[in-house]
């Protein structure tokens, strides 16, 4: 008998969000403006929790690191992609590709946890007021963030390998914008089941788990309101949260959405519109809800700008 050859692949093709080609620069131009407000929003967070003096606390400590992680699962994507729009041959290399999915799976599973670490800081500080600098140290708050990104490295690591495991020597084309755990799967030669496993074992624990702790501070966070006999107190309790109550109904709702799909209507097509709005949409939206429903951001950014004009006109002084 004749031996078989199996040609291994060294590139895959990546359809974007639409392969119709009088789309390319209408897309190319919507996601641009994205990317820059995604881009311009979150280094500004990054940027004012980290120069203004008001913002030293907890809260924007973890939404300082927020923002970093949306500034980087957006980075991870979107050069690749609006790269994609302009030219005819949408490649990407087998590593680059294996590049791609452990930085977004890294970027990813750090927000959901980063998500939870933030609904427990604010459990904290509406349900223990008096021990909040006690509980939510500086020491903890670094240990919090630390782990965060040590479990999502871990994750990103061990999903990747298990993807990158299997053959792909049939279709190279991912019927999406960038590398993917599912699309990727869908084109393998060989038997899946192991690594499908590991992607659903890992996806189905992480946002269980992460949506256990957001749920279970939430529901003790609105007995807490509940029980303040003063209108103020509870108007001001629940104002402290609601941007990070808006941020994670977003963002968990998105997930949601697309996991607990019936198996009927199930398409790459529809993962890919979730996609869209948990890589692209979300990390351009979370900047102008914490800083729209936050008058400390808000302030911070009118001293900050001041404090630029100030240093603008000093400078032209000096020159004249």
């Amino acid at each position: 008998m004749a031996p078989e050859y199996i040609t291994q692949i060294t590139e895959f093709v990546l359809i974007g969000v639409s392969d119709l080609p009088e789309l390319q620069i209408p897309l190319f131009c919507v996601f641009l403006v994205i990317y820059g407000l995604t881009v311009t929003g979150n280094l500004g967070i990054i940027t004012l929790t980290r120069v203004d003096s008001r913002l030293q606390t907890p809260m924007y400590f973890f939404l300082r690191h927020l923002a970093i992680i949306n500034f980087s699962n957006s980075t991870v994507i979107a050069p690749k992609m609006l790269v994609n729009f302009l030219v005819s041959k949408k490649t990407t290399s087998y590593y680059e590709c294996a590049t791609q999915l452990g930085g977004f799976l890294v970027f990813i599973v750090a927000e959901v946890f980063m998500l939870a670490v933030m609904a427990y800081d604010r459990y904290v500080a509406i349900c223990n007021p008096l021990l909040y600098m006690v509980v939510v140290s500086c020491r903890i708050c670094l240990l919090l963030v630390s782990l965060t990104y040590l479990y999502s490295f871990s994750t990103a690591v061990v999903v990747s390998s298990c993807v990158f495991s299997v053959s792909y020597c049939a279709s190279n084309v991912i019927n999406h914008f960038y590398c993917d755990n599912v699309p990727l799967l869908a084109l393998s030669c060989s038997d899946t089941y192991f690594p499908e496993t590991v992607v659903f074992i890992s996806a189905a624990t992480n946002i269980l788990f992460s949506m256990t702790i957001v749920l279970v501070s939430y529901f003790n966070i609105v007995l807490s309101i509940l029980r303040m006999r003063s209108s103020e107190g509870r108007k001001k309790a629940f104002s402290t949260c609601a941007s990070h109550m808006t941020a994670v109904t977003v963002f968990y709702g998105t997930l949601l959405f697309m996991y607990l799909q019936p198996r009927s209507s199930h398409s790459l097509d529809t993962d890919k519109v979730a996609s869209v709005f948990y890589t692209l949409v979300i990390p351009m939206l979370n900047p102008m809800i914490y800083s729209l429903r936050n008058k400390d951001v808000k302030a911070a950014l009118r001293r900050f700008m001041g404090n630029l004009c100030c240093s603008l006109k000093s400078l032209q002084f000096l020159k004249l």
